[in-house]
């Protein structure tokens, strides 16, 4: 019988190429996956998300055991599967990995492929010690493969970092990520969070960086399902990478000032905005989608925030006649600064994506800009870690509007501050 971490991790990788949400926003509302014990609920993520990362490493393996014959998608994905278990996972039992493979594609009525499908992992199994080595070569000769991102991303990244740095960013994409929880003070002080952590057994570590500062960011370890915890549901903390608070930092709101935050949901840099203001003042959180707006109305519900005015428009219109004093752009990207988060998002990007994300990009800050105050602050922000849709749109935008002036820019790179990739700009209406 085939465990259900195994059953649940094959059904939606079957399922990984087809349109939809995230893989991690499909793992988590599986019916299946919430019932699961702790420890199979780690095992099916580990799975999913790791066959998803070295695909293509698998499917290098996978073409040297076959002589590069195609195979047919769901037999790929099972093979995939069971050489993960293999290759990257220690502590899963090599005859787990091969038979309950089989059985999945005995189960899933491919019953003429399973002897296939048994072949090539015990073959694998054979030469384990051979294939490890050459995989582990692979990741100097072919980069792109040994490190499984596509060939276009890793060739434009060579251009811009020495072969030490492209090593370390291909393998943080690899890394598994870290969660980070944000203190919420408009609910609870940090002390009092962290009183609530120790009686829900929430292990956690504390963080400072520069623009955070203290008590606000904790390294979350071991814990219970964060959102069953009361200090979740109670408003005590948002779940958040500490390298998404750097454009807010940057934006520097204060009490009584009128914000608008462009493409906001799901609102985590807007309940963020309303903390540092102590909730006095007004934030106009905008957002094309009005499902999306839904989750900022939900979190600003949970997390105690009262200043803020959701506004959808489909047609991306600002409300007419309103002016602020900051505006924050946290516009759409390729997000090739959080792909260790959005596993499967390496194989959807193109050079084209990036190349029509930036005009958007372009247009987005054309937009908003007259809505800015003289003398207010603009900070533009994405997840991006290329340039066309960082500096360069900035600095085309300061060439063609020279009433706003570049005050600075930063680019949080993983390599270097050892978080999620992000670049901010602060510009400022003359």
């Amino acid at each position: 019988m085939v465990s259900a971490p195994r059953q649940i991790a094959a059904r939606l990788l079957w399922a990984a190429d087809a349109p939809g949400d995230f893989l991690e926003n499909r793992l988590e509302h599986d019916p299946g996956f919430g019932s699961l014990h702790p420890d199979d609920r780690r095992l099916a993520q580990e799975l999913v998300f790791g066959v998803t990362r070295w695909r293509a490493a698998l499917d290098w393996l996978v073409a040297r055991k076959t002589n590069g014959r195609s195979q047919e998608a769901s037999v790929q994905t099972l093979l995939r599967l069971g050489l993960y278990q293999l290759f990257w996972l220690d502590r899963i039992p090599e005859f787990a990995a091969v038979n309950e493979t089989v059985q999945l594609a005995r189960d899933a009525g491919m019953v003429s492929q399973s002897g296939f499908i048994n072949a090539v992992l015990r073959g694998c199994l054979r030469e384990g010690e051979a294939l490890a080595k050459a995989l582990d070569d692979l990741r100097t000769t072919d980069p792109a493969t040994g490190w499984s991102h596509p060939a276009w991303l890793v060739e434009r990244w060579k251009a811009v970092l020495d072969a030490d740095e492209l090593r370390q960013l291909l393998a943080w994409d690899n890394t598994p990520p870290r969660t980070f929880a944000r203190a919420n003070t408009l609910c609870m002080s940090a002390a009092q969070l962290r009183e609530r952590w120790r009686v829900e057994e929430v292990g956690h570590d504390l963080r400072a960086y520069d623009w955070t500062g203290p008590d606000l960011v904790f390294p979350l370890r071991a814990h219970p399902p964060l959102a069953e915890l009361p200090s979740f549901r109670q408003g005590g903390f948002y779940i958040q990478d500490p390298s998404t608070l750097l454009a807010v930092h940057e934006l520097g709101p204060l009490p009584g000032e009128t914000i608008l935050d462009f493409c906001a949901a799901p609102g985590g840099k807007t309940t963020f905005i309303a903390q540092l203001m102590g909730n006095q003042g007004r934030i106009v959180a905008h957002d094309l989608s009005a499902g999306r707006l839904a989750l900022v109305r939900e979190n600003c519900a949970r997390l105690c925030v009262s200043c803020v005015e959701p506004v959808a428009d489909a047609d991306a219109a600002l409300p007419p006649g309103r002016t602020y004093d900051r505006i924050l752009v946290d516009a759409p990207c390729s997000n090739t600064g959080v792909l260790r988060r959005r596993v499967e998002l390496r194989w959807r990007l193109s050079p084209q994506e990036i190349t029509r994300l930036a005009a958007e990009q372009a247009s987005i800050l054309r937009q908003v800009a007259p809505a800015l105050k003289p003398g207010g602050t603009l900070v533009y922000s994405t997840c991006s870690l290329e340039s066309e849709e960082n500096h360069d749109v900035v600095a085309r935008f300061v060439e063609e509007a020279p009433a706003f002036e570049l005050v600075r820019e930063m680019q949080l790179h993983p390599v270097t501050a050892e978080v999620d990739g992000a670049y901010v700009a602060v510009l400022r209406r003359k």
